[in-house]
């Protein structure tokens, strides 16, 4: 049999250290599971819904174009013989710009005005010439007839009252009758063939005269518009931004010779798709953005193109600033911005707060009072910037989730701070 010689106080302590030990030990596994069980917090920021006003902005990168340009080309082939402007010089409308030889032109413009006074001349003394001798004879042949008509007249009259009176045979009467109707007759014809030699006559003449003064003047006119076309004008008010040959060279027809651009006014042409061109109509508010420039010009919708452009199915539209203004310039890209619609009074939040589940449908994560994120589906409106409009889902004063909450899973325990800025933003200048 065998006894234990430890000391009694030393086996004391061994069981007593082997007691605390297990103790700790339970300790540590039960505080362990508790702390497994406690769910995590996770922070977030959090911006509260509101109600403002949200606009809905398109926007593109356009090419800025003058409303106005002349690309001026001769209408003849001439050598050019002066240019009285410079590229950069400002010139107004009918303001000449350059001049071409035109000597044999002006020479042709004098024979052709000559040629036209002297038909012009021609004209008024056909119309106011005597008549032809033929036209002649017939009137004194017709001033004959109706002499001897009123003479057989006054001799019928006087017989006939003879013959009332009794005192003339009635054969003398009728002799009298009967030479007052070849005396009628005789008139009648001398006068209308005095009347026809008259109007035939005086109507070819005139005709001949006025065909030789519209031939005339149309050939004078011809050479004065060749003339002119050796003055170059321009059409349009604004500045000279091209000129590609000097005094000397040869100018070809049909071939640029001058560009004038009216710079006064400057608009943006872009192409967008058509959905957005839908949304689109001219009057509505936009910006031109400048690379580089911070401040914004402030500009309308002037023009939405109503048909596709052919080859990229696009629609073109034009966005005029709203004065001239110095940083613009032709042949610039810049970026625009164009105010689709407007709603005054939407229920606003940050485009952060916005998340899609897995069914791509859109929602957004509520702090709520308890402490919880809470995941609401919602229907979307306009879209700005940094602001979208919510239909439904979201009441104006919920705290929504803007930072922290992508892949949060719904009923999370959160901790929240309130955002940098409070205010959602909506886009709206």
């Amino acid at each position: 049999m065998k006894f234990n010689t430890e000391p009694t106080g030393t086996a004391f302590q061994r069981r007593l250290l082997l007691g605390a030990g297990i103790s700790a030990l339970l300790c540590v596994a039960g505080c362990a599971s508790s702390e497994k069980d406690k769910a995590p917090v996770v922070h977030v920021e959090v911006t509260t819904a509101r109600r403002a006003p949200i606009a809905e902005t398109i926007s593109a990168e356009a090419l800025v174009f003058p409303l106005q340009q002349a690309i001026i080309t001769p209408k003849i082939t001439s050598t050019i013989k002066t240019f009285e402007v410079q590229r950069g010089s400002r010139v107004r409308k009918g303001q000449l710009l350059a001049l071409l030889e035109n000597a044999d032109l002006s020479a042709a413009s004098e024979q052709s005005k000559g040629e036209f006074e002297q038909a012009q001349a021609g004209y008024i003394a056909t119309t106011a010439a005597s008549l032809p001798e033929q036209v002649q004879k017939a009137e004194l042949d017709a001033g004959s007839a109706k002499a001897a008509f009123n003479a057989q007249q006054t001799v019928y009259d006087s017989r006939k009252a003879l013959f009332d009176q009794g005192a003339l045979p009635r054969r003398d009467l009728d002799a009298a009758e009967v030479a007052l109707a070849q005396a009628r007759s005789q008139y009648q014809q001398a006068a209308k063939q005095l009347d026809d030699l008259q109007k035939i006559g005086k109507e070819q003449a005139l005709k001949s005269a006025t065909g030789q003064l519209s031939a005339a003047k149309g050939k004078y006119l011809g050479a004065q518009a060749q003339l002119s076309y050796s003055e170059i004008r321009s059409p349009i008010a604004g500045v000279v931004t091209d000129r590609p040959l000097f005094p000397g060279e040869l100018a070809t027809a049909n071939q640029p010779l001058l560009t004038v651009m009216d710079t006064s006014k400057l608009i943006a042409k872009a192409h967008i798709a058509a959905s957005e061109a839908a949304r689109l109509k001219a009057g509505d508010a936009a910006q031109i953005n400048l690379p580089g420039d911070e401040n914004a010009i402030g500009a309308r919708v002037t023009l939405v193109s109503p048909a596709l452009d052919s080859g990229s199915t696009t629609v073109e539209v034009w966005v005029e600033a709203a004065k001239p203004d110095p940083r613009i310039k032709p042949g610039m890209t810049v970026t625009i911005a164009m105010t689709a619609q407007t709603v005054n009074d939407a229920i606003v939040v940050p485009a952060a707060a916005l998340l899609k589940n897995a069914d791509d449908a859109p929602y957004v994560l509520i702090a709520g009072s308890d402490g919880i994120a809470h995941a609401h589906i919602v229907e979307t409106g306009i879209r700005a910037a940094e602001g979208v409009q919510i239909l439904s889902g979201v009441n104006a004063g919920d705290a929504v989730i803007t930072s922290g909450g992508y892949g949060l899973p719904d009923g999370t325990a959160i901790q929240t701070t309130a955002a940098k800025s409070a205010e959602a933003s909506t886009g709206k200048e």
